[in-house]
């Protein structure tokens, strides 16, 4: 018997941002369902706009994995697990120990096709920039959401996020960034009434 689907499955159990008041609560399954959409469009702009290779399907489906192994260990919320280097790299430690153990609960026979959604490759190097990018514009689409909904716990978060993403340089997310992310800031009404 293998446990490695059912502790899969639990990603719709952990809650995100639990250091915050939320309005409207998000799990690691939700999160990474948004994070593998925006990695394959990051890989989609790269290739289409600016003559990149990515294959944008196994970015999608290392963005789908790249939080699993908080079934195991929770989701630490990024103050408390980048506050220091020290605490970085327990963390660091803790999740490849997390991946190792998701990995052993396959059957032997399917655990070098997995092994890559946990121990990252030299070979997918260009695809993890991309997933942590969408990671990052997951966060902002987080914020935006809350600060739409009159939390003003995320406004401060909303400012960090927004200078995490100029930060990044990539022709990818900044195509992303104006011609995608305006739309998160619209109701429902304003998206359909085009």
């Amino acid at each position: 018997m293998s446990n490695f689907f059912a502790m899969a499955g639990r990603m719709r159990l952990i809650n995100r941002w639990s250091l915050m008041q939320n309005a409207s609560q998000e799990n690691i399954a939700e999160h990474s369902h948004s994070v593998a959409v925006i990695a394959h469009a990051l890989c989609v702009i790269g290739n289409k706009k600016f003559g990149k290779s990515y294959n944008a399907e196994r970015c999608a489906l290392l963005a789908l994995y790249h939080d699993t192994t908080e079934v195991i260990t929770g989701d630490m919320p990024t103050p408390v697990k980048y506050y220091n280097d020290d605490i970085k790299n327990a963390y660091k430690s803790i999740e490849n120990a997390a991946g190792s153990r998701l990995l052993d609960m396959l059957p032997e026979e399917f655990k070098d096709e997995y092994s890559p959604l946990f121990n990252k490759e030299p070979a997918d190097e260009e695809l993890w920039k991309i997933v942590k990018a969408a990671d990052k514009i997951d966060a902002l689409i987080k914020c935006i959401n809350e600060t739409r909904l009159g939390n003003k716990e995320f406004e401060k978060a909303l400012e960090a996020q927004k200078q995490i993403i100029a930060d990044i340089d990539m022709d990818e997310v900044r195509y992303f960034e104006k011609e995608f992310l305006p739309a998160y800031y619209l109701t429902l009404d304003e998206h359909t009434k085009r």
